[in-house]
């Protein structure tokens, strides 16, 4: 006899406007993975899908967009896609709940932007496991996989920029119209989002009827100092990427963007993430017209507004042109310590400041918090994606990562636990201070 087929996870149904869903119970939450909130042809804008009569089984996890691996950094921080499927209609959503909801229960909503340069990453990856933040805290967490590199943000060609922000926008329409069905409220929702996933977060709030879609806002990591100034850098890479058609293989789509990440290299730091939203163009003011647009916002919407204390350290360590100076005896370590210290400022803190002094000097309720938790011993520190690590960490998933090889994960949990308080305590509108470094608020 053959071994006994594995036994099903109990599932629930739910009746949102969209349609019938059909999600399952896994321990302590409730997932309904990989909802489409829209469709879209190559570069074009997406369109919210219709409405369904036929339950949907909401059962597996959202696809990736198609990307590269980034294989550099998988073993400081784990592969950015887990190993999920890829496929171009990947605007999909999943929506976790805690297992015991009650009927009349309406609970907070945090919905997650993930990062990864814009070119990397998936809302359903193994690294971001909402189980954690959703069954401690009692939220509901929507998580978004949205387009990426050529195919969401490169422009030129017959091509619309901007698409993944568009996608985001969508989502969160969706939201506003379903999430009631899964015990959310609809009133209270948090966007948030770590990397290019804050500076998303950032740009949603300066878009048309973005304080109609959420309340609040957490930015962890945006990297604000290489966010203006793009214009002739992305003009190069629109003249680099040429012409495709929608029928053409993937992997020559990606081929393209490669090229167009090519062209923006002579450009500095700001090439350093040279996919991103541009200004100008649909639904985004001109780069004049930034500071007025989210001072306009900054009254309508909270923000808590984060960095690590050693952001680039995740990349000092690993990248080749500073191989040569980590090297000199003596002063090597001083050396790498003084370069991260600069680009941490020039690419990060320098404009996450700027940017809660103009919240709040506009009339809104801004929080700036620091990451300082390290694990002992660990070459990089307070690094880049830490936070992420300890907000979403299981001990699975957490398991042989080199971000926090040193700590055990009694330690990475108590860190975590008090992060994942301090986010949902925001989104249910708790008191915080205005400032303060994380641990130890």
């Amino acid at each position: 006899m053959g071994d006994p087929e594995p036994e099903m996870s109990p599932t629930r149904r739910f009746t949102p406007p969209c349609g019938p869903v059909i999600g399952q119970a896994l321990g302590s939450v409730v997932k309904a993975a990989g909802i489409p909130y829209a469709r879209a042809e190559r570069f074009q804008p997406p369109v919210p899908v219709d409405d369904w009569l036929q339950p949907y089984a909401a059962l597996d996890p959202a696809p990736a967009c198609p990307q590269w691996r980034i294989r550099e950094l998988e073993h400081v921080m784990g592969r950015q896609t887990g190993g999920l499927p890829e496929s171009e209609d990947c605007q999909n959503l999943t929506v976790t709940l805690p297992e015991d909801l009650r009927e009349d229960e309406r609970l907070p909503v945090m919905v997650w932007i993930h990062g990864g340069s814009y070119i990397s990453g998936a809302g359903d990856a193994p690294i971001y496991d909402s189980t954690p933040l959703v069954s401690e805290q009692r939220v509901v967490l929507v998580a978004v996989t949205y387009r990426l590199g050529a195919l969401g943000y490169l422009g030129g060609h017959g091509r619309t920029p901007n698409l993944g922000l568009l996608d985001q926008l969508c989502a969160l329409e969706w939201v506003q119209r379903n999430i009631e069905a899964f015990g959310g409220d609809r009133h209270a929702v948090t966007v948030f989002g770590q990397s290019a996933g804050g500076d998303a977060v950032a740009h949603l709030m300066i878009t048309p009827r973005a304080s109609q879609l959420f309340r609040r806002a957490i930015m962890q990591s945006p990297p604000l100092g290489i966010s203006r100034g793009r214009s002739k850098m992305t003009a190069a890479m629109a003249a680099a990427g040429t012409s495709i058609s929608a029928e053409a293989p993937i992997k020559e789509v990606l081929r393209i963007q490669e090229a167009a990440r090519a062209a923006a290299a002579p450009f500095g730091l700001r090439g350093l993430m040279p996919f991103g939203t541009q200004y100008g163009t649909w639904p985004l003011p001109k780069e004049a017209q930034i500071d007025e647009a989210w001072k306009s916002v900054a009254p309508e919407i909270d923000v808590i507004i984060t960095h690590t204390a050693q952001e680039a350290r995740l990349f000092i360590p690993v990248a080749r042109p500073v191989q040569r100076i980590r090297e000199i005896p003596v002063l090597g370590p001083h050396a790498m310590t003084l370069l991260s210290a600069l680009a941490t400022r020039l690419v990060y803190s320098n404009g996450i400041r700027a940017f809660a002094r103009r919240h709040r000097r506009a009339g809104g309720r801004a929080h700036y918090f620091v990451f300082t938790w390290a694990a002992r011993g660990n070459e990089f520190g307070s690094a880049h994606a830490v936070d992420v690590a300890l907000l979403f960490g299981t001990r699975e998933n957490t398991r042989g990562l080199g971000l926090l090889e040193g700590a055990s994960w009694e330690e990475i949990d108590e860190a975590g636990k008090a992060v994942r308080e301090l986010w949902a305590g925001f989104a249910r509108g708790a008191d915080l201070p205005d400032s303060g470094k994380i641990p130890g608020v």
